[in-house]
């Protein structure tokens, strides 16, 4: 009789939109930053459209990842490692699981750069899992958030409570523009949304028109037309 063998669990494979082999700031020390595909967001600031579509992209199997954070190994020092970025790296919460398990088997410190716009058991279990996350704050008022994303607040400000909970720690970061959040109004009530979590470090990033030009590539209308760049005083928190 011939033997029957079990079939081997398909791999775990993402879809990638780009690497960033030394990233600074996307986390600490250096880092290779692997930007995901796909967003449920339509931000007003978005510079990134081409990582919209969750069909976009390049299926990226796990073995080809570990390949590329083994070979930047020698660079990261003590305290560098990989961020998964986007597009919204949640979107893709149950296949990153195995990943970052298994970038942790290998000694590799995993950051998540996230918007919190998604709450699913995965994306609750990724957070979970991941060593730090780099907490994107779009707006503090529901209104307002809306405004800005096209999305209801709701699953964000439930994703923000469980990282209140769990006491993960977060890099927070928010994009500032001139006449969107820069009031002291806007200010107390960003302070008061980040308010009881482990927030290790503040970046309040000033906004941009880098990512214009992808619009008129993609024929997409830009939003955020009439913001502007905030001034020193409008970006400190």
């Amino acid at each position: 009789m011939l033997s029957s063998s079990a079939t081997p669990a398909p791999e775990p494979t993402l879809r990638v939109h780009s690497y960033e082999s030394f990233g600074a700031v996307d986390g600490p020390g250096i880092r290779l930053v692997v930007f995901l595909q796909g967003c449920p967001l339509r931000c007003l600031f978005c510079h990134n459209p081409d990582t919209w579509d969750p069909a976009g992209g390049t299926a990226v199997p796990l073995s080809e990842l570990l390949r590329r954070a083994r070979r930047m190994r020698p660079y990261l020092g003590n305290d560098g490692g990989i961020t998964f970025s986007g597009g919204e790296p949640l979107l893709q919460a149950e296949a990153l699981l195995p990943i970052v398990a298994a970038l942790h088997a290998e000694g590799f410190h995993v950051a998540i750069d996230t918007s919190g716009a998604l709450d699913t058991p995965a994306a609750r279990a990724l957070l979970d899992a991941a060593d730090l996350i780099l907490l994107d704050v779009k707006a503090p008022d529901p209104d307002r958030f809306r405004e800005v994303t096209g999305l209801s607040q709701a699953p964000t400000q439930r994703i923000f409570a469980h990282l209140r909970q769990t006491q993960k720690p977060v890099w927070i970061r928010q994009v500032v523009a001139h006449g969107l959040n820069d009031t002291p109004a806007e200010k107390a009530a960003t302070r008061e949304m980040i308010a009881g979590l482990n927030v290790q470090r503040i970046d309040r990033l000033p906004y941009h028109e880098l990512g214009v030009m992808k619009y008129e590539a993609l024929g997409l209308p830009y939003r955020g037309a009439t913001l502007s760049p905030p001034s020193p005083e409008e970006l400190a928190l």
